[in-house]
């Protein structure tokens, strides 16, 4: 049996090391959006991680979608993302 989306996304944002990974699949919220109809979720991402310590929004999102590479170009279609360092959360 092949793994599902979220266990590839938690997999991949494992290499962050986070302290809380909170991943929602709101996909059913969007049917018959034309994004669903690529074949991509939309996802709802809350992720604590010492690595996101003062770095700002940009840089937080861009550490993430490093991590989850390919999957943000053919998996994933839309990713609501809030990313803390353990200070903020």
């Amino acid at each position: 049996m092949s793994e599902s989306v979220i266990d590839q996304i938690r997999s991949r944002l494992a290499s962050l090391a986070p302290s809380v990974l909170e991943l929602e699949d709101d996909s059913a919220l969007h049917a018959g959006h034309a994004g669903a109809r690529s074949g991509g979720g939309h996802y709802r991402l809350t992720i604590v991680a010492a690595a996101f310590a003062g770095k700002n929004t940009v840089a937080r999102h861009r550490m993430i979608y490093a991590a989850l590479d390919d999957m943000m170009r053919k998996d994933i279609h839309a990713l609501a993302i809030q990313a803390r360092s353990p200070e903020e959360s």
